[in-house]
């Protein structure tokens, strides 16, 4: 049997894998035939696709000019600043397809403040064909359109508060309501009220809710000594439905003593209080009043409770004052805190170059008072008080001969009229009634505030608790060009001496547009 001759096999040559390769049916570009979707090159999906269709290019968004509050629909107000997280969400959400595409970016575009207008710009990603993912971005504008909100009406509308918060304090000045008044700016404690009323002893203070105003209430009980009381009236009710719609009105009465007072304590309260000396100096009235005995640097405090559990009145307020020149003065080496007790011989700046009378007495001032300073502090002698609590110290064996002749409380400082301070501070805008102030009692007020602006500069402490502002470069503008001297950064008031007192301009914060700023000139 014969066997063939194996034959070599050939190897066949690889030929090379070529995918299927189509035209682009609209543009005639070659493109992968098993990849491509619809037909149509990458160029040519981009230009013919559009993921955005149905999303809308224009929109309203509405706002109350009041108080600067974004509509969210159906009947939602919301509070939001130009450019913010919380106005881009609003912007977004009034977008109504924009949920069915997947939202890669937005950004808000800039405008003209006074066009009404908002840009957002949005990048949108979509699969459009089956493994084609597009990516797309465009632009929407947005009219902001002016429409008042409910709460904004309603403070428009008389007699519409549903609570009322009246806050009185019966004093001869308006220094403690001017203190109160910057403590509830800084705390933006009057954000919901619907109207601030000035009236004779005080401020009435109106709320659309009555919770609103138990929060102020609760915020006055904390930053000062108050006692409140809670009344409430039935306006309406319902038989049907025993609904019943109620007006509640809260008393808040502040304590009558205030910084830089006299007071006469009652005996048994003096014992109460650490065996201090009845007749003390307030120097500071927080939470509670805390007072001091010039004489010995005792401090005591008079809590809220205790003080409305007997109460009693100044003996003496800061109109009273009168101005001294210190002839000498000897620190005793006794220290507490801020005070340095020093024993003084003063004499009234009335008497100089008339007569040679002169006072001996002890001051905690004797850090701050030299030879030929000027103090002001209360004249005792030949002095007639209706006090009952004086009177009853006058006749007191034990205490009757430590009444001193004059009680220094504070430095006073030589100051022109003429004045240009480089610092500001807010006021509310207040309703000040049918009838306006008199002359003199506009004057009056203008002393007060006057005042209290001096108590601001001297009083480091007092100025820690309260937002200062830098004086408007405007203003500082426009009186050089009247030829007024501004100012300068160290320099508070138009001034003879040097040892004025100084608010560095590292204490003040910067003033905003939509910041109410009162002029304190």
């Amino acid at each position: 049997m014969e066997i063939d001759t194996p034959v070599p096999l050939v190897h066949r040559t690889q030929i090379p894998h070529t995918s299927a390769t189509i035209l682009c049916c609209n543009c005639g570009a070659e493109i992968d035939g098993t990849t491509s979707a619809g037909a149509l090159c990458n160029d040519c999906v981009k230009v013919t696709v559009d993921i955005s269709e149905g999303i809308q290019r224009e929109a309203t968004l509405h706002t109350c000019r009041d108080c600067e509050r974004w509509l969210q629909p159906p009947h939602q107000w919301m509070t939001a600043a130009p450019e913010s997280r919380e106005l881009l969400a609003l912007c977004l959400r009034k977008l109504r397809a924009l949920s069915k595409v997947r939202i890669i970016d937005a950004s808000f575009i800039w405008t003209e403040p006074h066009s009404k207008r908002i840009k957002v710009k949005i990048t949108l990603q979509q699969e459009a064909f089956e493994g084609t993912i597009l990516q797309q971005t465009f632009e929407v504008e947005y009219v902001v359109a002016s429409q008042q909100c409910p709460d904004c009406a309603k403070s428009f509308t008389a007699n519409t508060w549903r609570a009322v918060v009246q806050v009185r304090q019966k004093v001869p000045h308006k220094r403690t309501f001017l203190y109160l008044e910057q403590l509830i700016l800084k705390h933006s404690a009057h954000k919901d009220t619907i109207n601030i009323k000035e009236t004779k002893d005080g401020l009435d203070f109106f709320y659309s809710q009555r919770n609103h105003a138990e929060k102020f209430v609760d915020f006055l009980t904390s930053v000062a000594p108050v006692r409140t009381k809670k009344s409430q009236e039935l306006i309406s009710m319902d038989i049907h439905t025993s609904s019943k719609s109620y007006k509640f009105t809260f008393s808040v009465e502040l304590v009558p003593i205030c910084k830089d007072d006299l007071v006469c304590l009652p005996m048994k309260l003096a014992k109460q209080a650490g065996n201090i000396a009845p007749l003390t100096l307030c120097y500071r009235v927080g939470t509670s009043i805390n007072l001091l005995d010039p004489n010995t640097l005792q401090t005591s405090d008079i809590s809220t409770p205790i003080y409305w559990r007997s109460p009693f009145s100044g003996l003496a307020d800061v109109r009273e004052l009168v101005e001294f020149v210190v002839m000498d003065i000897e620190p005793t080496g006794v220290q507490k805190g801020r005070f340095l007790l020093a024993e003084a011989t003063v004499a009234r700046a009335s008497d100089l170059g008339t007569n040679e009378v002169t006072y001996f007495t002890r001051t905690h001032l004797g850090g701050v008072l030299h030879p030929g300073d000027s103090v002001m502090g209360y004249h005792l002698t030949g002095t007639n008080f209706n006090n009952p609590q004086f009177e009853a110290l006058e006749e007191s064996n034990a205490h009757s001969s430590t009444i001193p002749d004059v009680i220094l409380v504070k430095k006073h400082y030589e100051r022109k009229k003429k004045k240009s301070r480089n610092w500001r501070l807010k006021r509310m805008n207040k309703d000040e009634g049918e009838m306006l102030p008199r002359k003199q009692d506009q004057a009056r007020m203008d002393e007060d505030y006057e005042h209290f602006l001096r108590d601001v500069e001297e009083d480091q402490e007092l100025r820690s608790t309260m937002a200062l502002y830098k004086a408007q470069q405007a203003k500082r503008e426009r009186d050089r060009m009247e030829g007024v001297e501004t100012a300068s950064t160290a320099e508070t008031e138009e001034t003879g001496g040097d040892d004025i007192p100084k608010i560095d301009m590292n204490e003040l914060l910067d003033e905003f547009e939509d910041l109410d700023v009162g002029d304190d000139e």
